[in-house]
């Protein structure tokens, strides 16, 4: 019911506190986590689609969206949902994403007492596989605006439009010829969507974009088989370990990056170190710690992982170290992974890494199975809708919001500035100890509960003068 006083900003956010106090928001997210849609398993392809259908699709159609599913350009992948919501055209009009897809469940690696397709709440968080990623995010900014409407009796005073994706665990495939076949359905003037973590559990955070993933492969391949140890040890090359120091010629002993065309200049750009200035990183990080001797010299923590390039040896073998023999093995490989900026191109890793290999005398080392895995993509973190969302996000939650020109990892938001030129906004409801595509997945309740009032002000707000000018 709508106040005494008319409908309000405050209001519409006390609605949205209030639906996850009374339990219907865990109510709808268990509705919806039962549905195993995982895209990694074909024999759960039935389960993504009723994700859509049955999960999404009538919620919906409740809140005046019009919508639809399509198969997905890739037939090995998921079907892909749209859906618009339109008032006035001449008002502003925002984007959603998100992805209905997960991981596998991994049932029988969870901790005793959980598992992947229910909630579990112990010690204060919510476990559940896609509680973090991906459906706790967008269920959260679908409920925001239920709230926001309910109290304007079912008039935002600005359009929205969804695309919900049911791959981006297979790497959204299908994904961007898809909105290039519906760019005029999918026009908009921001993408505000919710994917990734937090700077740190405590510290609202806008993301500008995201880093890209670019794959390869090392390899040395010598011979057709391994030969005896003692009779060729010494005297024949062994792979594992010319593979060795062509890992060791491509970062320090330290983790500093050697091939410097990877990089995206000497240093940070300016307009990025100002952005991240004060910027914390840390906080449930789980087994991992930040290491402040490891990677780029002279660089903060926030600076290393959100304005720079990092290389990640994957994995590697040579030989069968279950079971070894007495051989020099026959080849070696590593698995090798570049995550890069939006000021990076990534055209010119591979031929940067062989010039940079022959000049170290590699050349038997063979560079294979390349190319991008998710491209980069970068929003300046001065852009008006950057600011603008800022802004209203500080106003409903009173604390100061982190803004960092991209995530750490990756999103498909190359997809949506390329081809319908909209700023990003990425606005994550997690943080990095999630513990998102392995067991025991889980959220914090109380980032939810904030992630709902921080949307729903932004909602609220969209309805309102004094959203930027249309580019």
């Amino acid at each position: 019911m709508t106040s005494p006083r008319g409908p309000s900003r405050e209001a519409a956010i006390a609605r949205a506190r209030a639906e996850f106090d009374s339990g219907a928001f865990r109510e709808r997210l268990e509705s919806l986590i039962a549905i195993p849609s995982t895209s990694q398993d074909p024999a759960h392809a039935p389960d993504c689609r009723r994700y859509l259908e049955e999960g999404i699709q009538p919620w919906l159609a409740r809140l005046g969206f019009e919508s639809s599913i399509h198969p997905n350009p890739d037939p090995s992948c998921g079907p892909i949902l749209i859906a618009s919501r339109i008032e006035d055209p001449s008002r502003p009009t925002a984007l959603l994403y998100g992805h209905g897809d997960t991981v596998l469940g991994l049932d029988e690696q969870w901790s005793a007492g959980l598992k992947p397709w229910a909630i579990t709440e112990k010690d204060g968080l919510w476990y559940g596989r896609g509680t973090a990623d991906n459906k706790g995010q967008h269920i959260i900014n679908l409920a925001a605006l239920e709230a926001v409407l309910a109290e304007r009796g079912g008039v935002l005073g600005a359009n929205v439009k969804l695309v919900l994706e049911m791959s981006e665990e297979l790497g959204s495939k299908g994904l961007r010829p898809f909105v290039e076949a519906h760019r005029d359905y999918l026009a908009a003037d921001a993408l505000i969507a919710s994917d990734g973590p937090r700077v740190e559990p405590g510290l609202p955070t806008i993301a500008a974009g995201s880093r890209g993933s670019f794959m390869f492969d090392l390899v040395v391949k010598l011979r057709q088989g391994g030969v005896h140890s003692g009779h060729w040890g010494g005297l024949t090359t062994d792979p594992a370990i010319l593979l060795s120091h062509a890992i060791a010629s491509i970062a320090d002993r330290h983790g500093k990056i050697l091939v410097r065309d990877w990089l995206p200049g000497e240093t940070v750009p300016a307009n990025i170190r100002a952005a991240l200035e004060g910027c914390p990183v840390g906080g449930g990080q789980g087994a991992a710690t930040i290491d402040e001797g490891w990677g780029e010299p002279g660089l903060t923590s926030a600076e290393k992982i959100y304005g720079w390039a990092s290389f990640i040896v994957l994995a590697m073998l040579s030989g069968k170290p279950e079971a070894p023999v007495n051989a020099v093995a026959p080849e070696a490989r590593a698995v090798c992974q570049i995550r890069y900026t939006g000021d990076s191109d990534p055209a010119k890793f591979i031929p940067a890494l062989r010039a940079h290999l022959d000049a170290h005398g590699l050349q038997k080392v063979a560079i294979e199975r390349t190319g991008i895995r998710m491209p980069a993509s970068r929003t300046p973190p001065d852009n008006p809708w950057v600011l603008w969302t800022k802004a209203s996000m500080e106003r409903s939650l009173g604390t100061r919001v982190q803004v960092t020109p991209n995530a750490s990892g990756g999103l498909p938001g190359d997809v949506f500035v390329d081809l319908l030129g909209t700023p990003l906004v990425w606005v994550p409801h997690s943080y990095n100890g999630c513990k998102q595509h392995g067991p025991d997945e889980h959220v914090i309740p109380a980032m939810m509960r904030e992630g709902l009032a921080a949307f729903a002000g932004i909602w609220w707000d969209l309805g309102e003068p004094g959203t930027p000018a249309r580019g």
